[in-house]
């Protein structure tokens, strides 16, 4: 089917569901975190066993999170800026490049989330401190607009491309609800998907669109450079991609059984080694697992930007990074396979791989 098709229909039909259900929506709007929390005492559907609740330990912050600076990279000292986002991915699986996150914690217990991600930390990555700041406080007055200005964005329904939530997808299934609101919308193509996105703001679109295209050629610069990095040639990921779209101490890692906090660095981009590249590489990179956590004192807002494969790429070890001594970890699949599974599993990683893995 013509691509432009799909989403001009798309388009036709989210017009007619806005019409349909936005008074409807404003009453299951009544679940969102940030509609209830300045007005009553926290549902014991959000309160966390005891033993789960990561304020219940002391979490040392780490300074040695890798920090990549991206301009080296333009001059002779590209293969150490290869070789050190090469170590840091296999390591850590995240560094920072100084400037790209947005999830949201609205006094004590509330959280916020544009999905728009990419963890290391990069510096020098090209991205205006203007753009980032812009686009974040798009993103806080969002979430600040009344209840009849979201009504229309807000879906429980997985399938809705652009939609508005709580807690997460498996809200329904879940013990115990997560103190965060989010928007997730989709940023390719953009001409289609900018069309389906919030009304309100009114400078929401030519913000978050302009933010969305340097964060890709960001995603698609440190994309290229661990494909160089491992030999793969340029353009290995070739055109099977997709996206969708603080300051504030929160973010927490896991490395070698222990979370460690990754101190936020001015105007940087956290970069994650996600799974399916852990699955490219044959388990030489690493994808980390990751957690957000409130803030007693200040509002935490942060951007996530997705750079995933199409729902039909089929993913597998590639083939030149399975050593003579070695197999493939995986079997191919489609990455839609993936995304439910790992939707049904509630975000498991393990338990979401374990049918693409082969035993032998």
């Amino acid at each position: 089917m013509n691509p432009l098709y799909c989403y001009e229909s798309l388009h036709h039909n989210y017009q007619k569901q806005i019409k349909d259900l936005k008074n409807l929506n404003i009453q299951e709007m009544e679940k969102l975190v940030s509609s209830w929390f300045n007005n009553k005492t926290l549902p014991q559907s959000y309160i966390f066993p005891p033993e789960t609740r990561p304020g219940n330990h002391v979490i040392p912050r780490c300074n040695t999170i890798p920090v990549v600076d991206l301009s080296k990279a333009l001059a002779h000292e590209r293969t150490a800026v290869v070789q050190q986002i090469l170590e840091a991915s296999q390591e850590f699986g995240f560094f920072q490049v100084n400037g790209l996150f947005c999830f949201r914690k609205v006094q004590f217990f509330c959280s916020q989330i544009i999905i728009l991600f990419f963890l290391k930390q990069v510096i020098n990555h090209g991205v205006s401190e203007n753009l980032v700041n812009d686009t974040m406080n798009v993103f806080k007055e969002f979430f600040e607009l009344p209840s009849e200005d979201k009504a229309g964005i807000y879906s429980e329904d997985l399938k809705r491309p652009c939609r508005l939530y709580t807690s997460s997808p498996n809200y329904n299934r879940e013990k115990v609800h997560l103190w965060r609101d989010s928007l997730r919308l989709p940023c390719h193509p953009l001409k289609e998907c900018i069309k389906i996105w919030p009304q309100k703001p009114t400078r929401y679109k030519e913000i978050v669109a302009a933010y969305s295209i340097e964060a890709k050629k960001l995603g698609l610069r440190i994309l290229e450079l661990l494909s160089e990095g491992f030999g793969l040639g340029s353009g290995f990921f070739g055109d099977k991609l997709s996206e969708s779209a603080g300051d504030v101490y929160g973010l927490q890692v896991l490395k070698d059984g222990e979370w460690i906090g990754v101190e936020p660095l001015h105007n940087a981009f956290v970069v994650n080694i996600g799974h399916q590249l852990e699955i490219i590489s044959n388990n030489k990179l690493k994808s980390a697992e990751h957690r957000a956590v409130t803030n007693l004192k200040v509002a935490r807002t942060t951007a996530a930007f997705f750079i995933n494969p199409s729902d039909d790429c089929i993913i597998e070890p590639a083939k030149s990074l399975i050593g003579t001594d070695e197999s493939p970890v995986y079997r191919a699949f489609e990455f839609k396979e993936f995304l439910l599974n790992y939707i049904n599993m509630e975000g498991n990683f393990e338990k979401s791989v374990e049918p693409f893995k082969l035993h032998g």
